[in-house]
């Protein structure tokens, strides 16, 4: 079967995409707006981009309104933000931010999380959170508009936060942590399931 994109409503392109891309990550971001109010929302639109330097992206779409979602106006005004790790502990407190929250509400307190303020950044991480990455804005950019459009952030990783733990002879122990990845719907899973496979020539990355 061929389905053409151009025939498919905006829903149906969405089922079709989160279809073809699973699992993904979740970046759960934190910001802080110019009035010192913190943010935190969940995006499944997340890689990373390049290691040298370390760039990731995130795609983010708009307010069901058709307003940009909190999170990409402060980026917009501050130029920074945080991207914390979503382990099995707090993917209930994930889903509690997903909540299209009014810019005045702090996420934080909303989920009974705790800001911990970061070491180069103004927007705090996630203190319950295994592992966080300090960011820096590098670009924003726009595809289509409301309803079916959205943004892509660059940004670039600054600082890296990782639990003492998990950190084992240079390297993060998969192991001890456990992720969570984002399906289609209600659908979550978690990486405690994996197996191993050499590459060819015995390549690592």
């Amino acid at each position: 079967m061929q389905i053409d994109p151009q025939g498919l409503e905006r829903r149906d392109m969405h089922e079709m995409m989160v279809a073809m891309i699973m699992p993904r990550p979740i970046a759960w971001i934190s910001t802080v707006d110019a009035q010192g109010i913190f943010n935190l929302a969940p995006f499944s639109m997340f890689m990373n981009v390049s290691l040298k330097p370390p760039i990731i992206c995130v795609g983010m779409g708009w307010k069901r309104g058709g307003q940009k979602k909190d999170t990409l106006r402060n980026i917009e005004a501050s130029k920074e933000f945080v991207i914390n790790v979503v382990d099995e502990d707090l993917v209930e407190a994930m889903n509690r931010t997903a909540a299209e929250y009014p810019p005045q509400i702090d996420e934080f307190r909303e989920a009974g999380l705790t800001a911990k303020k970061s070491s180069i950044v103004r927007a705090p991480r996630v203190a319950e959170s295994p592992m966080s990455m300090e960011c820096r804005l590098r670009q924003i950019m726009q595809f289509g508009e409301h309803p079916g459009g959205g943004f892509l952030v660059l940004g670039e990783v600054l600082l890296f936060h990782v639990l003492d733990e998990l950190y084992l002879k240079g390297e993060i122990d998969l192991s001890k942590l456990r992720h969570v990845g984002r399906l289609g719907g209600k659908l979550y899973c978690r990486t405690r399931d994996s197996f191993e496979m050499e590459r060819p020539g015995g390549e690592k990355v």
